[in-house]
């Protein structure tokens, strides 16, 4: 009895441990399938974030992108106004003249719209002056040569703004434009007759020549003093003479394409009016010629 008592507390005790590893065996499972659905849900959600850091590095990098245009914009404005307000050099010029006994003229030209202010500053020295290559200071003339200036334009009028004869050291002149065209300053450097030809070459000018054109040749300083301007007011006033310049110069070059597409289209429509005449003319010479011929054969009886 006792052995039979003590089999069966066996056989339950067995019973129980074998009951709790099968629960200690699903409690793993569950831990180990919910640990391998972590991975999986993490890598479900991962497509749908990556959109959401696409668009926002994408508007980060448009943002980048507008910043960067927007700056390279405000330094090209920049580099253009101080471009515009940059003092031109391209009218300055120096050169040596040489003395003829002849009317033998230089010029110089300078494009200027109409109705425009220009300031021709010439200084003129002998060479043979010691200090003619290292002084712009006015010197004395040469006995034995005369210098001669002579503003005109090259327009149909053939306008002649100012004429000044035997002119030393440094002259300023201001003259107004009238028409659109070419402006020409003319130097004349006649030589004594008591000078031989062949001594000509030593006999010569140092032309030191600025021709301002328009807003160049406003003097901004003496406005400024004029009227108490700040440095700040004295550049937009150099800034707005020179927007107007521009915006006259661009209304010119319209003008000047509207009467050359003008021209263009009457030109093109006289030409086809030509063909059209040479056609016409061409047809009606043959019918003639087939009209004459045929009245021809039939006098000679060689047709009916």
């Amino acid at each position: 009895m006792t052995t039979t008592t003590t089999t069966s507390s066996t056989y339950r005790g067995s019973a129980a441990v074998e009951k709790e590893q099968r629960q200690q065996g699903r409690a793993g499972g569950a831990y180990s399938s919910s640990a391998r659905r972590r991975p999986a849900e993490a890598a479900a959600r991962a497509p749908a974030s990556a959109p959401a850091s696409a668009s926002a590095s994408a508007s980060s990098a448009s943002r980048r992108s507008r910043t960067l245009l927007g700056s390279a914009s405000l330094f090209l404005v920049l580099l253009s106004l101080q471009l515009l307000l940059l003092p031109s050099s391209a009218n300055a010029i120096k050169f040596e003249l040489s003395a003829h006994h002849s009317s033998h003229q230089k010029c110089i030209w300078n494009y200027a719209l109409s109705d425009t202010l220009v300031v021709v500053t010439i200084n003129a020295v002998p060479s043979s002056s010691p200090d003619a290559l290292t002084t712009t200071a006015p010197a004395d003339s040469d006995p034995l040569m005369q210098l001669d200036i002579e503003i005109v334009d090259g327009s149909h009028h053939n306008n002649v703004y100012l004429s000044k004869k035997a002119i030393r050291g440094e002259t300023r002149m201001a003259i107004n434009t009238h028409s659109h065209a070419d402006l020409g300053v003319c130097l004349k450097n006649t030589l004594s007759k008591e000078v031989r030809e062949h001594d000509a070459e030593k006999h010569k000018y140092l032309i030191d020549l600025d021709v301002d054109i328009g807003a160049e040749a406003v003097d901004y300083n003496a406005i400024a003093n004029q009227e108490s301007l700040s440095g700040l007011d004295t550049e937009m006033r150099k800034l707005e003479a020179v927007a107007k310049e521009i915006l006259d110069e661009m209304e010119y070059l319209k003008k000047r394409e509207m009467k050359m597409r003008d021209t263009n289209e009457v030109t093109s429509q006289r030409v086809q009016n030509f063909a059209w005449i040479t056609l016409i003319a061409l047809i009606g010479l043959g019918a003639w010629q087939i009209l004459h011929l045929r009245s021809f054969f039939k006098r000679k009886y060689l047709i009916d």
